[in-house]
């Protein structure tokens, strides 16, 4: 998994990893993995945190608003 850089040190986002359809986050104080999918979050969504994780702003805050319930 890659360090998330939490650019504004506001984020629960530790780290995360990034497949063709997929996107996998890993919260701070849990060891859970969260599995976010097309086929669960939507192809939108997914793309959307992916672009949000590589620059290491808003992840947390679009995961909240809008995929929360929807991880694998």
């Amino acid at each position: 998994m890659e360090v998330y850089r939490n650019i504004n040190g506001d984020s629960n986002v530790e780290a995360y990893e990034i497949g063709s359809d997929f996107i996998r986050v890993k919260f701070a104080r849990t060891t859970k993995i969260y599995q976010y999918s097309y086929r669960r979050a939507g192809r939108e969504n997914v793309e959307i945190m992916k672009e949000l994780a590589r620059n290491g702003d808003g992840l947390n805050s679009f995961i909240k608003k809008n995929v929360e319930k929807l991880y694998d």
